[in-house]
C-alpha cells in the first residue's frame, strides 16, 4: 500500500493536465480551468512549504518507484498533449467559422459541452492550453536523459511547443557547461525571467545548430540534410503548424504562437529558477552547490522530483523516482512560489540577493567568489 501511494502522488500533474483538457472541451467558463489551476498551484505551494523526501528505497535497497507504471504514464502524456492541441484547434475552428454559443449543449463520449465559443472564451482556452502544454517539459526533460524510443518520445513531446532542440542542448550543453557563460540555460545574477526566455531558447537552439554543423562536416554530409538533427527537430513541429493553420488560418497560427510562447516561458522559467545566479569556474567539476534544490511537497510531486537538481546533475541518467536529498542549497520555496516571485523582478532579485549572499559566504570557492564580486556590481547586488 505504501508503494502504491508513493507512485500515485506523481499523478498530480497528469490529472491537472487532463482537467485543463476537459475544460477546453467543455467550453463556456470551463475554458479558464488551466488558468485557475495555475493560481491554485501557486497558492498551495506557497502555503505548504513542508519538504518531502523522494520516492525512497525499501529495506532491500529497491526503489519504491514502479518503473513500468511511471514510464507508461510519461509515454501516454504525448497522446494527451496531442489531444489538447486537437481540442484547442476545434475551438479555434468554431470561432473562425462564426459558431457562437446559443445555449445548445452537445454530447461527446458521454460528456456534455457547450457548442460554440466567444472571443473571450477562446482567449481563456488558448492561455489554459499554453500553461498545461508547457507542463510537458517535465516529461520531455525526464525522457531526454534516456536513449532510443524514450528519447524519440521526448523529441516529439518538445516539438509540440517548437522546442525539439532542447533534448540535445540540455544533455550536451547544459549538463556539461552548467554555471558557466557557455550555458545559455544558466541565468546570471541580475537578469529577469522575461529576458532569460529569448536568451536561453535561442542560445540552446544555436548550440544544436553549431553542434550539427561540426558533426556533419566531420561525416562529410551537407548541412542541408535529413541527417541534420537541428533541421529535423523543427520539421517535427510542422504537423502542429499545419493543424493550427487548417483550424483557423492566420488566427490559428497566432494562437499557436501564443501557446508556444507560454509553454517555452514555463520551460525557461524552470531553467531560470534551477540555477539562477550560481557560478562555476570553467573547467571545474560540477558540484551539488551549483544547483538550487526544491523539495516542497507540491513541487516535488507535481514536477516529478525535477527539483532535486543537484543529484540529477550528478547522476543525469538516474530516473526521477531514484533521486535523493543530497544537502544542496535550497531556498525553502517551491517552483510555483518562486515563479510567482520572479514575475515581479525587483521582488525576486531582493529575495535572491539574500540567498546568493549566503551561497557566496558558505558555498563558493575562491575563484567563484572573484567572479561573483564582479557580477554583483553589474547586477546591483550588495
Amino acid at each position: 500500500m505504501k508503494k502504491f501511494f508513493i507512485n500515485v502522488r506523481y499523478f498530480l500533474a497528469p490529472l491537472l493536465i487532463l482537467s485543463a483538457l476537459f475544460g477546453v472541451l467543455a467550453g463556456g467558463p470551463w475554458v479558464w480551468t488551466g488558468v485557475v489551476l495555475m493560481g491554485v498551484g501557486i497558492l498551495v505551494d506557497t502555503t505548504t512549504p513542508q519538504r518531502t523526501m523522494g520516492a525512497g528505497f525499501d529495506d532491500d535497497g529497491d526503489t519504491y518507484g514502479i518503473p513500468a507504471l511511471q514510464n507508461g504514464v510519461m509515454y501516454s502524456m504525448l497522446g494527451v498533449f496531442v489531444l489538447l492541441q486537437l481540442a484547442i484547434c476545434w475551438r479555434i475552428w468554431e470561432y473562425v467559422n462564426g459558431i457562437a454559443p446559443t445555449g445548445e449543449i452537445g454530447t461527446l463520449l458521454g460528456l456534455s459541452y457547450q457548442v460554440g465559443i466567444t472571443g473571450m472564451q477562446l482567449t481563456g482556452a488558448v492561455i489554459s492550453t499554453g500553461i498545461f502544454a508547457g507542463i510537458g517539459i517535465i516529461y520531455g526533460h525526464e525522457l531526454a536523459h534516456t536513449k532510443g524510443f524514450s528519447f524519440v518520445i521526448a523529441r516529439w513531446m518538445m516539438a509540440l511547443s517548437g522546442s525539439a532542440h532542447f533534448c540535445y542542448a540540455h544533455v550536451y550543453n547544459h549538463h556539461l557547461e552548467l554555471g558557466c557563460e557557455d550555458d545559455p540555460a544558466t541565468s546570471p545574477r541580475g537578469r529577469s525571467m522575461y529576458a532569460h526566455l529569448p536568451k536561453s531558447y535561442f542560445g540552446q537552439s544555436k548550440f544544436l545548430y553549431t553542434m550539427e554543423k561540426h558533426r556533419l562536416a566531420r561525416l562529410g554530409v551537407p548541412f542541408l540534410s535529413w541527417q541534420n538533427r537541428w533541421i529535423r527537430g523543427y520539421a517535427m513541429s510542422l504537423p502542429t503548424l499545419f493543424l493550427f493553420w487548417l483550424a483557423g488560418g492566420w488566427l490559428g497560427i497566432c494562437a499557436m504562437l501564443l501557446i508556444w510562447m507560454i509553454s517555452n516561458f514555463e520551460l525557461e522559467a524552470l531553467n531560470y529558477l534551477e540555477h539562477y545566479g550560481l557560478i562555476r569556474e570553467k573547467g571545474q567539476p560540477i558540484d551539488y552547490r551549483h544547483s538550487w534544490d526544491n523539495s516542497t511537497a507540491f513541487t516535488s510531486w507535481f514536477f516529478i522530483e525535477i527539483g532535486r537538481q543537484a543529484d540529477h546533475h550528478d547522476r543525469g541518467e538516474t530516473h526521477f523516482w531514484e533521486l535523493d536529498e543530497v544537502g544542496a542549497p535550497n531556498t525553502g520555496m517551491g517552483y510555483f512560489t518562486l515563479f510567482a516571485l520572479a514575475l515581479i523582478p525587483p521582488v525576486f532579485h531582493k529575495f535572491m540577493e539574500r540567498e546568493l549572499k549566503k551561497w557566496d559566504d558558505e558555498e563558493a570557492s575562491e575563484g567563484e567568489l572573484q567572479v561573483s564580486r564582479a557580477i554583483n556590481k553589474v547586477a546591483g547586488y550588495a
